[in-house]
C-alpha cells in the first residue's frame, strides 16, 4: 500500500490550486440559503465552470463524459476544492452522486448520451424519488404503480423526503410495476420529467427551516418506457446500485470538511478558553483521529485500486469501494463517484455508518466549544449543520440498517428475524 503522492499527481494538485485561485473570486455572492431558484442557478454555474475547466466529471470513464482521471487525482479534487472553500455540489447532489452515476452504470448507449452530459454541464437538475408515506427504511414496502400502456408507464402515488424537487427536472423514481410479485420483485427504475402533467410538489420545512425536501403527487404521470433504467421488474437491483453510490461515495467527501471544521474548533476553543478543559481536548483529539483514519481509509481503497489494474475488485475500488472500504466525494463541486467505472461495494455501509455517527459527535462538540449563548449567535451555517447532523443517521439508510448490512454481508453473521 502506498499513501504517498507521485510528482505527476502533485503537479495536478498545483495546476488545481492555481486554478481555484483564480476561479472562486470571480464568483457571485452566494444566494440566500432559502432563495432555491436563486441556488440553483449558482451552484450550476460552479458546475458549468468546472465542466468548462475539465474539472466535472473529473473521475468519470470518458465514454460517460468525464475526464478518466485516478481516484488518487479525484481525492486530491476533493482535497483542494474545500480547502479553498469552492461551493458545494449542491442542488444537483442527486444527480452528479446518484443518478449520474447509476446511469451510466446500468443505462444503454443512448440513456447515458441523453442524460450524462447535461449533469456534468450543469444544465439539469435531478431529485430522488424513493421514501413514500410507509416505504422509508422498508423502501422495499413501496407502492407507487406504474402500469404499462403501449410505448408509456401510468404512474400513481405519492413520494416523501424527495430532495430538491422544488428546482429538479428529472427525477430518479422508483415504482411498482408488477404488484403481484414478492416485496423486493416488480419494482422498476425510471427516469421521470418533473413537468411532466400530473406531477404535483409540496415543500417540506426541516427543522433548520429549509425546504430542499418536498411531497410529490403522482396522478397518471406518463412516463415513456425508453426512460426506465434497466429490465422492467428489476428496478430493485438497479435501486441497490444506486443506494451503493449513496452510501459508499456520497460522504466522502464531507471527511475533508469535517476534518476543516475540526480545526476551526480547535482554534475556537482556545480563544475562548475552552481549550483549558482536558475532557474537551480529549473529544476533539478522538474525533480528529476517527476523521484520520476515515480519510486514510479512502486512501488505502484508493491505493489498492490503482496498484491492481483491471481486477474486478480493483475497479469496484476505483468507483469507491472494494467491498471493504467506500470512495468519494459529495462536497464541493464534486461530480459523482466512480460513474460507469463499477459500482461501491457493501463495505458503504461500514463507512456511512461510522461517519454518520462521528458527524454528529462533531457537532455535540461544536455545541461544546461554542457554548449555548454563542452557539445561538453563531453563523447560521453552522447552526444549520449542527441541526443537519442530526439526520445522518437516518439518511441514505438509518444506521440500523447499515449494521445489518455490515452484519450479514459483511461479518457472514446470520440473517436476524
Amino acid at each position: 500500500m502506498d499513501l504517498t503522492y507521485t510528482e505527476e499527481e502533485e503537479d495536478f494538485r498545483r495546476r488545481l490550486r492555481a486554478w481555484l485561485g483564480g476561479a472562486l473570486p470571480k464568483l457571485p455572492p452566494r444566494p440566500d440559503p432559502h432563495d432555491w431558484p436563486g441556488r440553483r442557478a449558482y451552484d450550476l454555474g460552479w458546475q458549468r465552470a468546472l465542466y468548462d475547466a475539465g474539472y466535472a466529471g473529473l473521475h468519470w470513464p470518458r465514454d460517460a463524459g468525464g475526464r478518466g482521471a485516478t481516484p488518487t487525482q479525484h481525492l486530491i479534487f476533493l482535497e483542494e476544492t474545500e480547502r479553498a472553500g469552492a461551493p458545494y455540489v449542491g442542488a444537483n447532489f442527486v444527480g452528479l452522486l446518484h443518478a449520474g452515476p447509476t446511469i451510466a452504470a446500468e443505462g444503454t448507449p443512448e440513456q447515458r448520451r441523453r442524460w450524462l452530459p447535461p449533469i456534468l454541464r450543469g444544465e439539469e437538475v435531478w431529485c430522488q424519488g424513493f421514501s413514500e408515506p410507509e416505504a422509508g427504511s422498508d423502501l422495499a414496502a413501496l407502492r407507487t404503480r406504474a402500469v404499462r400502456d403501449g410505448d408509456c408507464y401510468v404512474v400513481s402515488g405519492s413520494k416523501l423526503w424527495t430532495s430538491h424537487a422544488e428546482v429538479a427536472d428529472w427525477c430518479e423514481l422508483l415504482v411498482r410495476t408488477d404488484p403481484e410479485a414478492p416485496r423486493h420483485r416488480g419494482i422498476s427504475w425510471l427516469a421521470m420529467p418533473m413537468d411532466a402533467p400530473g406531477v404535483t410538489v409540496r415543500p417540506l420545512r426541516t427543522l433548520a427551516g429549509s425546504t430542499e425536501f418536498a411531497e410529490v403527487f403522482l396522478d397518471e404521470v406518463r412516463v415513456p418506457v425508453s426512460y426506465r433504467i434497466g429490465a422492467e421488474h428489476d428496478g430493485w437491483r438497479v435501486t441497490m446500485v444506486t443506494l451503493s453510490f449513496e452510501r459508499g461515495t456520497a460522504f466522502v467527501g464531507e471527511v475533508v470538511a469535517c476534518r476543516r471544521v475540526l480545526g476551526e474548533l480547535a482554534r475556537t476553543a482556545r480563544r475562548n478558553g475552552r481549550w483549558d478543559d482536558p475532557v474537551l481536548r480529549r473529544r476533539l483529539g478522538r474525533l480528529a483521529a476517527e476523521f484520520t483514519a476515515l480519510w486514510r481509509l479512502t486512501q488505502w481503497n484508493v491505493s489498492e485500486a490503482q496498484h491492481r489494474p483491471g481486477s474486478a475488485d480493483g475497479a469496484r475500488a476505483a468507483a469507491g469501494g472494494s467491498g471493504r472500504a467506500p470512495g468519494a466525494g459529495v462536497r464541493q463541486g464534486a461530480s459523482g463517484a466512480g460513474a460507469g467505472a463499477g459500482v461501491p461495494g457493501v463495505g458503504g455501509s461500514f463507512f456511512k455508518l461510522r461517519y454518520s455517527h462521528a458527524r454528529q459527535e462533531l457537532y455535540d462538540a461544536a455545541a461544546d466549544v461554542l457554548g449555548a449563548a454563542d452557539a445561538l449567535d453563531a453563523d447560521r451555517e453552522w447552526v444549520a449543520d449542527r441541526l443537519s447532523s442530526l439526520s445522518y443517521t437516518i439518511a441514505a439508510g438509518t444506521s440500523q440498517i447499515q449494521r445489518n448490512i455490515v452484519a450479514e454481508r459483511i461479518l457472514g453473521l446470520p440473517k436476524g428475524r
